[in-house]
């Protein structure tokens, strides 16, 4: 598809619709009001959620969409109005495809056991955007340390003395030789 044709004729919606088949990514030279067209956005965001990002306003805090958009790419929350980066089964959704997604989560669910827990279990450095009391959870903790040991710069000082020689963490700072 010709992009210099796509901006010419940014309005045309036959030809958007066949075009986003091609690229997602062609969202861009489209009209705001394609834009703004929930059936032509979803099949832009399925074919490369990374559309999100030219998605209208009202899109982009629209569920459905955000949702088709995070089944493969959790760090397109990027994108996400902020009333849905409080909804906690679309973060969720994102944080287990990327656990960077976490990073565009809302205060509480950065708090939320179950949401940093699944973050962690697929990005443990993401653990520094979450909130204290979930840094200082010992399931939260050994799942981070287990993703990657850097972690423990983030959760040391979150955890008390007495839960650091945990038996469990201490096996995954000095496991036993084989």
């Amino acid at each position: 598809m010709d992009v210099e044709e796509l901006k010419k004729d940014s309005q045309n919606k036959e030809l958007f619709d066949k075009a986003l088949e091609e690229s997602g990514l062609y969202l861009e030279w489209a009209s705001p009001e394609i834009q703004d067209d929930k059936e032509l956005v979803l099949k832009a965001v399925k074919q490369n959620p990374g559309a999100l990002e030219f998605a209208s306003k009202r899109l982009k805090d629209d569920k459905d969409v955000l949702m088709a958009s995070v089944e493969t790419v959790g760090w397109v929350m990027c994108y996400a109005s902020d009333k849905l980066r409080g909804d906690r089964e679309l973060v969720l959704k994102a944080v287990k495809n990327d656990g960077q997604a976490l990073y565009y989560a809302s205060k509480e669910l950065r708090n939320d056991n179950e949401v940093v827990l699944e973050a962690v279990k697929n990005k443990g450095i993401i653990i520094k955007y979450a909130s204290i009391e979930a840094r200082s959870n010992i399931e939260i903790a050994c799942a981070a340390l287990k993703q990657n040991k850097k972690t423990m710069d983030y959760v040391k000082g979150c955890l008390n003395p007495v839960i650091l020689d945990n038996e469990e963490i201490q096996k995954i700072l000095n496991p036993p030789e084989q």
